[in-house]
């Protein structure tokens, strides 16, 4: 039975919708005013779409407008390049221009709290900032403060374990403040970099609740308070970071639920138009799902031009590397389906192909359906090389159509996929020979050291 397809993201929506507007104005064979006029039209509409504030759009689009027809080029830049670059500047700087900092000095120990309404998404959101620190070679360890909604120590301990974090919690504990003082006790003793403590879910009008969390804060004084936001609720997102940043003193963002919503750009534009750093973003359900927000990097995805930047870093979080051994028997053409299997498993470690892809400039251009049918093969072969003995996945030539025939079977697949996936491995072991020739053309053409 087929899986379902996920509505495609907030973000994926934009960014298609903006990158269909920048290609139109690509292809056009003058940009004059006309053709500046409907790009500013198409992006009001894209902008309305993803529940960004009628005032904001108004005035991001007249800047985009008057500095597209007013400005003088500069020297060596085409209209059409010089548009391009406007509507690039005009839409980071909406969403906070400069990142917020995001470096933590390892020779000190750093407390972390997080504030939210119920059902923002917090609890995850905890296990996936530990995670994304730890991913960093940081010791951390989150402590569970949420003495009101049943069961909320074991939920967040389920998940934290599966990233193997510390979680601390007092069952029999009532006051946030005494379980917070004693667990950091505790924690720093154990030498952890980082603490981050998880809060109860509050209300704006909730007058007890936010007091309570002025006192926590009073009590741990944290480096930094991160206010999480759903995404999915747009606009209201303001009149949250607003009550938030009266009762305690916020120091940055994390909006969440960015993965399945219409609303998600107005959550970014609604808390960025108060002058609030939203420092991460949540793109996904697993505990990997978490970016660093950097506007400039996020608009140039939006756009179809690509983010190489959160590319590398998810290469590095997968540990891309081949030992050194490896790499010369790869280069040799000694490339086995078994090393085959373990770079498609790095690929996986790193997300969906659709959200990897769209990081390559020119990448959201692709079709979706390439990618899930991408994504099956994949699975279909790593089913396959799952399905073969020792002896066949180090030395493929011995196959033959008994033995292509079991494999079939045992993997649950057809003849024929069995039989693509030993095409497939014959045209990338093809490519590591002709990598090698290249590199020993290359050698050949370097001048010769004295």
């Amino acid at each position: 039975m087929g899986s379902e397809k996920l509505p495609l993201s907030a973000l994926e929506g934009l960014g298609k919708s903006l990158s269909n507007s920048v290609r139109k104005l690509m292809r056009l064979p003058i940009v004059d005013e006309k053709a500046i006029k409907e790009l500013v039209k198409d992006l009001q509409r894209t902008l309305l779409a993803s529940d960004v504030n009628v005032d904001l759009v108004l005035n991001i689009s007249k800047n985009v407008e008057e500095r597209s027809i007013k400005e003088t080029l500069p020297p060596g830049i085409s209209r059409r390049e010089h548009v391009i670059k406007v509507l690039y500047e005009e839409i980071t700087k909406f969403l906070g221009d400069k990142p917020a900092k995001l470096s933590l000095d390892p020779q000190e120990k750093h407390v972390i709290m997080l504030v939210g309404i119920q059902g923002s998404g917090k609890t995850t959101g905890t296990v996936k900032l530990a995670r994304f620190y730890q991913k960093r070679g940081l010791k951390v360890a989150i402590i569970c403060t949420d003495t009101y909604r049943p069961g909320a120590f074991e939920q967040l301990k389920q998940l934290a374990d599966k990233a193997n974090i510390i979680t601390f919690g007092m069952k029999n504990e009532k006051k946030p403040d005494k379980i917070a003082q004693k667990g950091l006790t505790a924690l720093r003793q154990e030498g952890f970099d980082i603490i981050i403590v998880d809060t109860a879910g509050r209300h704006k009008n909730e007058r007890d609740l936010m007091d309570e969390m002025s006192k926590l804060t009073d009590t741990i004084k944290p480096d930094e308070v991160i206010l999480v936001i759903d995404g999915t609720i747009g606009q209201q997102a303001a009149l949250q970071a607003s009550a938030f940043k009266q009762a305690t003193q916020m120091g940055s963002i994390y909006v969440t639920k960015l993965d399945g919503s219409a609303k998600g750009g107005g959550a970014l534009s609604a808390v960025a138009a108060i002058d609030s750093k939203i420092k991460f973003i949540g793109t996904g359900e697993k505990i990997d799902d978490i970016e660093q927000f950097i506007p400039a990097n996020f608009v140039s995805r939006l756009m179809g031009m690509g983010d190489i930047q959160t590319l590398i870093e998810r290469v590095k979080e997968a540990e891309l590397t081949i030992p050194k051994g490896k790499t010369k028997n790869i280069l040799h053409g000694r490339f086995t389906l078994r090393d085959m299997y373990e770079q498609m498993e790095v690929i996986r470690k790193m997300g969906p192909l659709q959200k990897i892809w769209s990081m390559v400039p020119g990448g959201s251009n692709m079709p979706d359906n390439m990618f899930d049918i991408a994504e099956n093969k994949m699975d279909s072969w790593r089913f396959i090389i799952q399905s073969m003995c020792k002896n066949e996945i180090e030395n493929p030539k011995i196959m033959d159509s008994s033995r292509i025939r079991r494999i079939a079977r045992g993997s649950g697949r057809s003849e024929k996929d069995v039989k693509e996936l030993f095409s497939q491995y014959g045209s990338m072991r093809k490519m590591m020979k002709s990598m090698k020739r290249q590199k020993s053309k290359f050698m050949r053409r370097l001048p010769v050291q004295s």
